[in-house]
């Protein structure tokens, strides 16, 4: 009974986490995945398009717009591509999809180069910077993206996994801060970036392959175990070999933050002085210098040297400790806070006058209107008692534009007169001139409907 028990368990533990029961049918999925393969005409144009965009994104540094073009970028197919066809031991799949994914390597390359060398901006933004230093953790996000990919790719019912996997793996961005290094010459900018976008690729098929080999569709090419096993210790020796830098690199991040954090905590400690105070402070974890410039009450050499001696036991004996004193060895105190205060005072003043200034044009400007106002209604009371036949007045100002004319010429008077019985001109004349003589003004128009 216990077996029998722990069986049906079990079995319901696989079926929660079952892979087969809403998977799309096989033909579907290999339909879907070699259409996804090819780059040309209409897919083309919105890679080149998306590139731009991405790259324009990194120059402007706005994460909205570089998470807007990697929606629209194809990258993500023959990248599919390829981990199908090594699931399913395709050959001629591997290649059309690796011939692609060149392709539109190369052009994104291109793009993003052409539009880096033209652009005014020249300075490498922290978007940008983000992706010059693969670590680990890309390659997990990398490999984890994929397996959601490749997931989402083989359901009969389509969901957003696709888009967030490109969002999260990020494959426009690192190539675009490679077209940044190469047209600005920066190697450090297009080794790094171009790793970054290798990371991705290799571990978004990576993922691909193991999914399809645990689906196992029968598309699946007949090979013999010697084919098998081969194309097995390829990957994995592709994989290993991507992966290692990042191991790497993502070893000297950690240890760069833990000696910064252990520095900061050092400075805190053995430099909250009360009469001197850190002006500066530069911290380099890769030449193990902390530099300090401090003001105020000069420290003697005996007290630097103890501080110095405690680097060991902060762990960080083999960091070099550089500090510079000002010739000035008093920090008047109650001076510096005089001098805070009254500079806060006079911008304070400064900006209280300009506030009081436009607020004094604001009221000007308001009682102009109000005078207008009822200078208006009292001209076309006027108006209106010389002319009976009038039924409706409308008084405004313009400004008159006339074709061939760059400057436009001053404000002028409009009067617009609804009548019940047409005016003759000897009326529209006067009506003209008494309107000249009441506004005060020699440019006015009368417009009689």
């Amino acid at each position: 009974m216990r077996k029998v028990h722990q069986h049906s368990w079990i079995k319901n533990i696989r079926h929660r986490f079952s892979l087969i029961e809403d998977k799309a049918n096989d033909q579907v999925i290999d339909a879907s995945i070699r259409s996804g393969v090819e780059l040309r005409g209409t897919n083309l144009w919105v890679l080149m398009f998306a590139i731009f965009i991405a790259s324009i994104g990194l120059n402007v540094n706005s994460t909205a717009v570089i998470i807007g073009a990697m929606l629209i970028s194809p990258l993500m197919g023959p990248i599919m591509g390829i981990g199908y066809g090594i699931g399913i031991y395709d050959a001629d799949l591997i290649r059309k999809s690796l011939r692609n994914l060149g392709i539109a390597t190369g052009i994104s390359l291109l793009v993003s180069t052409i539009y880096f060398f033209t652009t005014p901006l020249s300075d490498a933004q922290s978007e940008l910077l983000a992706r010059t230093s693969p670590t680990i953790w890309d390659v997990l996000i990398a490999f984890f993206g994929g397996l959601a990919g490749i997931i989402g790719a083989t359901r009969a019912e389509k969901t957003n996994i696709i888009p967030g996997v490109a969002i999260a793996t990020a494959l426009m961005p690192p190539l675009c801060t490679a077209g940044y290094g190469l047209a600005n010459l920066n190697w450090h900018f297009f080794f790094g970036a171009f790793y970054l976008y290798s990371i991705n690729c290799v571990f978004i098929a990576f993922s691909a392959v193991l999914i399809i080999w645990i689906l196992n569709p029968e598309h699946k090419k007949f090979v013999d175990r010697y084919i098998e096993t081969k194309v097995r210790r390829i990957l994995s020796l592709v994989v290993l070999v991507t992966m290692l830098p990042s191991i790497y690199l993502a070893l000297q991040l950690v240890k760069n933050e833990v000696f910064i954090n252990k520095t900061k905590g050092f400075i805190a400690q053995e430099f909250n002085l009360p009469n001197t105070r850190i002006a500066l402070s530069n911290i380099d974890p890769v030449k193990k210098v902390i530099e300090l410039t401090l003001i105020g009450e000069a420290i003697k050499q005996q007290k630097l040297q103890e501080i110095e001696s405690k680097l060991v036991s902060y762990g960080l004996k083999s960091a070099t400790l550089l500090v510079y004193q000002s010739q000035n060895q008093t920090l008047d105190v109650t001076s510096l806070k005089e001098n805070i205060v009254s500079e806060l005072y006079k911008n304070n003043l400064l900006a209280l006058e300009q506030k009081e200034k436009a607020l004094d044009d604001l009221r000007k400007r308001l009682n102009m209107i109000e005078t207008e106002k009822a200078t208006w209604q009292a001209m076309s009371s006027e108006l209106g008692v010389q002319y009976p036949q009038i039924r409706e007045i409308y008084l405004s100002t313009a400004t008159q534009w006339q074709k061939g004319e760059s400057d436009m010429s001053q404000p002028m008077i409009v009067l617009n007169i609804k009548t019940a019985s047409k005016l003759n001109k000897d009326d529209v004349y006067r009506i003209t001139e008494w309107l000249k003589v009441r506004s005060k003004n020699d440019l006015v128009k009368v417009v009689i409907e």
